[in-house]
């Protein structure tokens, strides 16, 4: 079995997996990186958002054979403390219900907002709409987007 190393959240880690094994499994399986969720399998529902050089990727369809060079940054190394504006948003709006999208929701709104400092709510549901929600929490999801944009300002 292959070996490679990722640059994950900011440190180099050593991981051995077959070249074609989707980046998720690695970070659940390998690193128990454990916040990034499988949803679909299908890069449809979002629940797999990690970022890849800040810009939000589903990792279920990342072979681990092509991420050399690159910065993968999961919901566990976004903040350290859990104090990113989006989560702190997220906790103010409460947008959670059952949280399963959650991480996924919150790795796409953080790469959004660096993109765009002040979105109109338009461009927030564009931006949010490859990222489904079980629960429909789809309007408290884009007021917390809008509050983390004002904070991040």
């Amino acid at each position: 079995m292959p070996n490679y190393i990722l640059n994950v959240n900011g440190k180099q880690v050593a991981v051995s997996a077959d070249e074609d094994t989707p980046l998720l499994w690695v970070l659940r399986d390998e690193l128990n990186l454990v916040g990034t969720k499988f949803g679909c399998g299908i890069a449809q529902c979002g629940a797999c958002t990690v970022h890849i050089n800040g810009i939000a990727s589903r990792s279920c369809q990342l072979q681990v054979s092509i991420l050399d060079d690159v910065k993968i940054t999961t919901i566990e190394g976004l903040s350290i403390d859990g104090e990113h504006p989006v989560q702190e948003a997220w906790k103010e709006i409460d947008v959670p219900q059952c949280g399963y999208c959650q991480t996924g929701q919150i790795m796409t709104a953080s790469a959004f907002l660096v993109e765009n400092k002040h979105p109109s709510e338009a461009a927030i549901r564009a931006a949010m709409q490859g990222n489904i929600c079980r629960c429909a929490s789809y309007n408290r999801i884009e007021k917390a987007v809008l509050v983390a944009s004002k904070k991040m300002s």
